[in-house]
């Protein structure tokens, strides 16, 4: 199973939004980059829910519940649906991972600006570690 980060403003679509939908479609996504991403996402895959523009951190975990299909309402973008799994023990902040060098080729770093991207296994792990120790 691959691993994802998806980066939604906490005043547009926060996590508490998405915990009380349980399932809600990922929608508004209009780089090319970000769309090709989401096209990769196969159903179960697991994903980072993070804060973005405010807050800058990965808050909570949710799975792919319905893969790629056509945004009904934008024919220049898609959607996913992406099922609530559980929050982080604590919240993992940009700044911590780009304190950390093992984050350096991450796209969350690399990238800035790109709002769905891929987690490596050896990235998910170490950024769980982080989640799960009361350093912050």
């Amino acid at each position: 199973m691959a691993k994802w980060l998806v980066k939604s403003e906490p005043n547009v679509w926060s996590w508490d939004d998405q915990v009380k939908k349980g399932t809600e479609s990922w929608d508004g996504v209009r780089s090319a980059q970000a769309l090709n991403n989401m096209r990769e996402m196969k159903a179960g895959d697991s994903v980072f829910f993070y804060h973005s523009n405010k807050g800058l951190e990965i808050v909570g975990i949710c799975s792919v519940a319905k893969e790629f299909y056509d945004d009904p309402g934008d024919p220049k973008s898609g959607l996913v649906d992406l099922k609530t799994e559980r929050p982080l023990p604590r919240p993992v902040t940009l700044k911590e991972i780009k304190a950390d060098g093992r984050f350096d080729d991450l796209a969350l770093v690399r990238q800035s600006r790109l709002s769905v991207m891929p987690v490596t296994d050896e990235h998910w792990d170490a950024l769980m570690t982080m989640a799960e120790t009361n350093e912050g």
